[in-house]
């Protein structure tokens, strides 16, 4: 079967998210509004019909997805690759915090761009290598026509430029359970944008996007 649609969904909130650290692939748990958002967002899943469902190993993205399962029936398949960007010894830190204290560092992410690696942690191309890696065995695997991916900010921006090279001019910070939508009608068809952080299941329920680490040359 033909993967024709793929849903990349960002983890419902942190205490960490709220405090605008870094979070990298620290254990963080959903905190109690984050909880509501994957019970909205699972209402929404619900009537998608038949879905497979992966997402990332880090706790708040498994957290995210076993309240989506709870819904849907089935188990999500889970796959390390879909983990956010490692920040190394960043973690924890504010964007603000990085600036001052790595200065040097955080100057480096500035001019270096994809390839620069954050010191005991990825870079950005080595985020685009393993997410790209994991959804070409996801279209491989053909178990639905339809598959939801739970995975983070960076990782689900990287994996689409690799889908939609254009796709660059339209991307903005992603919130929290925002699902971001591509298709295409066939194997042999290109991928196409068909929404972009879309938190409309949420009916204007709070949610905030992530403080990212971006190169903004």
């Amino acid at each position: 079967m033909t993967v024709k649609r793929i849903l990349f969904i960002r983890p419902g909130e942190t205490d960490w998210n709220r405090a605008g650290k870094q979070q990298g692939v620290v254990a963080a748990p959903l905190n109690a509004l984050g909880k509501k958002q994957a019970d909205k967002l699972a209402t929404f899943i619900r009537v998608l019909g038949d879905v497979t469902m992966y997402a990332s190993t880090t706790r708040r993205a498994a957290e995210t997805a076993q309240i989506i399962a709870e819904r849907l029936g089935s188990q999500p398949i889970m796959d390390d690759r879909l983990r956010e960007r490692s920040v190394g010894h960043w973690q924890g830190l504010t964007v603000a915090e990085i600036k001052e204290w790595y200065t040097d560092e955080y100057a480096a992410l500035q001019s270096v761009g994809d390839t620069y690696r954050i010191p005991d942690g990825e870079s950005r191309a080595d985020v685009r290598a393993r997410m790209s890696a994991a959804i070409d065995d996801i279209l491989k695997s053909g178990t639905s026509e339809t598959v939801i991916v739970i995975s983070h900010t960076t990782a689900i921006k990287m994996v689409l430029r690799a889908l939609i090279p254009t796709i660059e001019a339209q991307m903005d910070d992603l919130t929290n359970t925002s699902v971001t939508t591509v298709a295409r009608d066939g194997e042999d068809s290109a991928w196409r944008l068909i929404a972009l952080d879309d938190v409309s299941h949420l009916e204007g329920m709070e949610t905030q996007s992530v403080v990212e680490l971006e190169d903004r040359r």
